[in-house]
């Protein structure tokens, strides 16, 4: 089984912050985004996070489900996308030495763990790992997965639930539509 990179890791855990079916929302709140980042070790201890620098971690990880839902075949919502990048260019990385990215210096406590997810969603980009990253294409789902099938055609988090779910509704669509 092809196991997921760090940073993919790292990104789907961050994707999987807000959970549809139970509508719940690890990050909704300044100090559940400070939480969920000290959990991570990301931020040293839960520190007070600006209202700002909360909305742009919620666009973040709106833009990054978005593009995940466009690797099942959802179209995207470009202004999602577009608040997204705008995050993105904000949290300016420098290459090291060695050529690892890293965050930039200046960066206070509360945006260098966003510095540290562009660098992960960066580098799943660059080395092409980021279509192995998916949102599960049960919308009353929607949940991020790493893809282990062989030709990265996977579309549900599980077949047995969601696949089972989306399929079940095309049979009794199909059989009404014969009826």
């Amino acid at each position: 089984m092809l196991e997921p990179p760090a940073a993919a890791v790292l990104v789907e855990a961050f994707a999987n912050t807000v959970d549809v079916e139970e509508a719940s929302d690890e990050i909704a709140t300044p100090a559940g985004l400070a939480n969920w980042l000290t959990g991570r070790g990301l931020l040293n201890a839960p520190a007070e996070i600006p209202p700002d620098v909360h909305d742009s971690y919620v666009a973040l990880r709106a833009g990054i489900r978005e593009e995940l839902g466009s690797h099942v075949g959802d179209t995207p919502d470009p202004e999602l996308l577009a608040a997204a990048d705008r995050v993105l260019a904000g949290h300016p990385v420098l290459v090291t030495s060695r050529g690892f990215l890293t965050p930039a210096a200046g960066l206070s406590a509360q945006r260098r763990p966003l510095a540290a997810l562009a660098i992960a969603w960066s580098e799943l980009v660059t080395t092409g790992d980021a279509a192995r990253l998916k949102r599960c294409a049960e919308h009353t789902c929607g949940w991020a997965f790493w893809d282990v099938s062989k030709n990265r055609s996977r579309r549900w988090c599980s077949m047995k639930v969601c696949g089972n779910r989306n399929k079940t509704r095309s049979y009794a669509s199909r059989k009404r539509q014969a009826t």
